[in-house]
């Protein structure tokens, strides 16, 4: 009868150290991103001035290794950093399929050309 009991303590112990390391596990990953997705954190809205919209917006990215959070397609998303350092905006595919992207003459960041002629600019700070 020993050996039985000792085989179960031994059987219990090691399900319970299972349970605890898959416990541990989740909780340590929950609010973590998934590597390589971004979300937007904070969007804020200005309507005050007669066709003009000034947007902001705050996003949080978990990059890869060479990466850092950009735009692509108007969402954020992670981009190569030669980019951000270059500063060739227009490499990341920052606007819609059917705009046009140009750089701003000083760089500093870029617009996105409809073909209906609304442009919209972007400023990197």
């Amino acid at each position: 009868m020993q050996p039985f009991r000792l085989l179960w303590s031994l059987t219990a112990a090691g399900l319970c150290l299972l349970i605890l390391a898959v416990l541990h596990k989740h909780v340590l990953h929950q609010g973590h991103m998934s590597t390589g997705t971004c979300e937007v954190i904070t969007m804020d809205r200005d309507s005050s001035q007669p066709k003009r919209t000034i947007a902001r917006q705050t996003a949080r990215c978990a990059c890869r290794k060479g990466q850092i959070a950009g735009t692509t397609r108007a969402r954020p998303a992670c981009v190569d950093v030669d980019i951000i350092v270059t500063r060739q905006w227009c490499l990341m595919s920052p606007c819609l399929d059917n705009e046009g992207c140009d750089l701003l003459i000083n760089q500093s960041g870029w617009t996105c050309t409809q073909p209906g002629g609304r442009v919209k600019t972007t400023t990197v700070s």
